[in-house]
Order: structure tokens, then sequence, then C-alpha cells
């Protein structure tokens, strides 16, 4: 029985904005382990499943799909982010709470 991972993907280290991180992902787990192809020392597998990416537009479609192919499945919840996005111009504000930092 095929395994499968629902997640909603963060955004890279290379991004400024969230760019294909609103859709919910699933993906298939590994079912066998990767080896390596002794004559160019490329890796390789037989799982044909683990190049397939399918994108959701909520995490109930990409539940039901599970469902209704009988796939076992594990949704991965989002975490929050950990800062809040500030306007540079809070800085200047006038009812500013924080003391002035410079």
């Amino acid at each position: 029985m095929a395994a499968a991972r629902i997640y909603k993907p963060a955004k890279t280290a290379m991004q400024s904005g969230r760019a294909k991180t609103k859709k919910w992902m699933l993906d298939f787990e590994p079912a066998s382990a990767r080896r390596i192809e002794p004559l160019m020392g490329w890796t390789s597998s037989g799982d044909m499943n683990s190049q397939v990416t399918l994108r959701f537009d909520s995490k109930e479609e990409a539940i039901a799909y599970a469902e209704r192919l009988g796939l076992d499945y594990r949704v991965f919840e989002p975490r929050s982010p950990r800062r809040s996005i500030k306007a540079y111009a809070d800085n200047f504000k006038y009812g500013r709470q924080e003391l002035w930092t410079h």
C-alpha cells in the first residue's frame, strides 16, 4: 500500500514572497531505497510514484483524493510564521510603544 504525505510547502530561503506556498501538496513516500548506479554513480529508484507531486487548492481536496484511491496518508499542518510583517514607516509613527533603539 502506498503512503502519501499531504502538506503545505514552506517558502524557500531564496524567496521574499509567498509564491507557490498557497496550495496543498500530495506526494508519495519512497517505497524502496535508492541505489547507486555503478558506472556513473547516479542514484536511481524503481519507484515511479516518487516522481509524482499533486497540487490541491485545499487540504480537504487532498484528503478526499487519498481516501478515494485508498492511500495511507499523513497530514502535516503548516507552522505559523515566527515574525510579524511590519512596515518601515512604523519606526516613525506618532503612537510608537517601543523605545527608539539607534
